[in-house]
């Protein structure tokens, strides 16, 4: 039986990416680099790929990648998605910040998909981003989505225009929280999500 090769297909603009390599080959030689020579020829055209992979979740709908899979469900308790990897971009330096997202719940009458909180995080992720702004954004779409008794959302990231730039802090983490409802009213909901998310029960 023959086998088949994977072939991962990535979908561009090409108007997009036509201009994008404009000023990159513009930003190049500003920084006195030559776009000409071998090493450098096809780096304008990458890095526009790059960018627009890079910031795909300004062409996604958050609000409908929840509701593609909301189902009625009695469930009550909390329900928790965490150590979700991301990767974003700093609005302010357009360099790269990168993490955790711990992302929990209590329906109140539907629930969504598992994946499609990881995608939620994601598709916000991939946007011009800062940390704050990230983390209350997941919040509200969840809230709006399922209209939950509560949510919190606790995200843990390094930020390369600390590490690489400025104060060169290596080691520097940011977290920033939100919650609602529940989360907000009672402080033993909000100890058992901070609890949960620093247990390791794998």
């Amino acid at each position: 039986m023959e086998e088949k090769n994977y072939t991962k297909k990535e979908l561009y603009d090409p108007e997009t990416i036509e201009q994008l390599k404009e000023h990159y080959t513009a930003v190049l030689r500003l920084l006195g680099e030559d776009p000409d020579r071998e090493g450098l020829v096809k780096t304008p055209e990458r890095m526009a790929k790059a960018m627009c992979f890079l910031t795909q979740g300004y062409d996604q709908d958050p609000l409908e990648i929840l509701r593609s899979a909301m189902f009625n469900e009695k469930y009550k308790q909390m329900v928790l998605v965490k150590d979700i990897e991301f990767y974003s971009m700093c609005e302010h330096h357009v360099l790269p910040f990168y993490g955790k997202a711990h992302v929990a719940y209590i329906p109140n009458g539907r629930i969504t998909g598992l994946s499609k909180i990881a995608r939620v995080v994601e598709c916000f992720a991939r946007r011009l981003q800062v940390q704050e702004r990230l983390t209350v954004q997941i919040r509200d779409c969840i809230q709006e989505a399922l209209d939950p008794l509560g949510v919190a959302v606790v995200i843990e990231a390094s930020h390369m225009c600390m590490q690489m730039r400025g104060v060169e802090s290596q080691q520097s983490a940011t977290t920033t929280s939100a919650f609602t409802g529940i989360f907000l009213k009672d402080h033993r909901t909000r100890e058992e999500f901070m609890s949960l998310i620093s247990s390791r029960l794998r």
